[in-house]
C-alpha cells in the first residue's frame, strides 16, 4: 500500500495518471500531438454570393428605383419649360429653371405668401402638439385619476374615425364661433391650427404615453423628496428623456398639416392665407390654363422644408435613443 505522504509513492501515482507530464519532467521527450488536418474552403463565386446575399441587394436596389423615380421625374418636370408632363418623359433632357422663377411672378397665385403661411401654420400645430400631447401623455402615466382608463380608451376609439368625416361639423362649428370669436373663426390660420391640435391631439397623446411609461418612476420619487412639483420634474427632466418621441411627434405633426388639403381648403378661403397644398392645386385645377411643370416646381419647393425637418431632427432622435440606453 502506498503512503500519500511519501514522495516517491506521489512520483509513482502521477506517473500513472499523467505518463506524458511524468515523462516530460523525467526528460524524456512528450510525444507530439498530430496536426490537425484543415479541409480547403471551398471558392465562394458568384453564384454562392446571389444565392447567399446577392437576392437581397437586387430586391434593395429595385425598391430604390421604384421610390426615387417619382422624385427624380418631379424634378425633371419642375425643370421644363413645355408646360405639360408629355415633354418630361426623357428625364432631364431640358434643364431650364424658368418655372421657379415664373413661381414668384405671378399676382393670382402668391406662392411666397402661400409659402410662409405653410410654414407658421405647420411650426405652430407641431409646438402645440408636443407639447399638449406630452402634457396629456405625462399625466396618464404618472397620475392616477377617475376616468383615467376610460380617457385612454376613448382617445384610442375616437381615432377609428377619421377626420374627413367632420368636415361639415367643423365648418359648422367654425362659423358659428366666427360669430362670436372673428379672430379663430373661418377663413381665418388660427382656427386651421385649433382644428389640427384637436386632431392630433388623440393619436399622439396615446403615442406618448407608450413612451412616458418606459421611464422609471423612481425618477419622480427621487425629485419629489428633494422638493421637486410636477411641473419642475415633468419640464426639467422627464422631456429630456422623452426627447426622441417629441422630435417623431414634431416631425410627423409637421408633415400633417403642410400637406393636408381638404380640411385647409375649407377652412382657408382668401388666397393670402391659404398654405401651399391649396394653392398649388389652382395650377392644375383649371380646364384652360392647367400648368404641370409650374406645380411640380411648387412640389419641388414644398418639399425641402419637410427634408430639412427631418435631416435637423434626426440627430436628436439618435443622440437620444443612444443616451438614454446608457442611463
Amino acid at each position: 500500500m502506498t503512503n500519500p505522504f511519501n514522495p516517491a509513492d506521489g512520483e509513482q501515482i502521477g506517473a500513472r495518471l499523467y505518463p506524458s507530464v511524468s515523462g516530460a519532467a523525467a526528460g524524456t521527450a512528450a510525444p507530439t500531438p498530430s496536426p490537425r488536418v484543415i479541409p480547403a474552403t471551398r471558392r465562394k463565386g458568384f453564384l454562392y454570393w446571389a444565392r447567399d446575399t446577392g437576392w437581397r441587394h437586387l430586391i434593395g436596389l429595385v425598391m430604390l428605383v421604384f421610390a426615387a423615380f417619382p422624385l427624380l421625374y418631379v424634378l425633371s418636370a419642375s425643370l421644363n419649360p413645355s408646360g405639360t408632363l408629355v415633354g418630361s418623359n426623357d428625364l432631364f433632357r431640358t434643364i431650364d429653371f424658368g418655372n421657379y422663377v415664373r413661381l414668384f411672378q405671378l399676382p393670382q397665385q402668391p406662392f411666397a405668401a402661400w409659402f410662409v403661411n405653410t410654414m407658421v401654420i405647420g411650426l405652430v400645430a407641431a409646438a402645440g402638439t408636443v407639447f399638449l400631447g406630452a402634457l396629456a401623455a405625462y399625466a396618464f402615466s404618472r397620475m392616477r385619476f377617475t376616468g383615467r382608463r376610460v380617457g385612454l380608451l376613448t382617445l384610442l376609439l375616437v381615432q377609428m374615425f377619421p377626420q374627413l368625416l367632420g368636415v361639415v361639423a367643423i365648418f359648422l362649428l367654425l362659423t358659428g364661433i366666427g360669430e362670436i370669436f372673428p379672430a379663430i373663426g373661418i377663413g381665418t390660420q388660427a382656427g386651421l391650427v385649433l382644428v389640427y391640435l384637436g386632431g392630433a391631439l388623440g393619436v399622439n397623446t396615446y403615442l406618448m404615453y407608450g413612451f412616458f411609461n418606459t421611464v422609471p418612476v423612481s425618477i419622480d420619487e427621487a425629485a419629489k423628496i428633494d422638493g421637486a412639483s410636477h411641473a419642475r420634474i415633468f419640464f426639467t427632466i422627464i422631456l429630456r428623456l422623452v426627447a426622441p418621441i417629441l422630435a417623431v411627434v414634431g416631425l410627423l405633426s409637421f408633415i400633417a398639416s403642410t400637406s393636408e388639403f381638404v380640411i385647409a381648403s375649407i377652412v382657408l378661403t382668401d388666397p393670402q392665407t391659404q398654405t401651399l397644398a391649396v394653392g398649388l392645386y389652382q395650377f392644375v385645377s383649371q380646364e384652360t390654363s392647367r400648368n404641370w411643370t409650374i406645380f411640380s416646381a411648387g412640389a419641388v419647393l414644398a418639399a425641402l422644408p419637410v427634408v430639412a425637418l427631418f435631416l435637423y431632427l434626426q440627430k436628436y432622435i439618435i443622440g437620444g435613443l443612444t443616451a438614454g440606453s446608457v442611463k
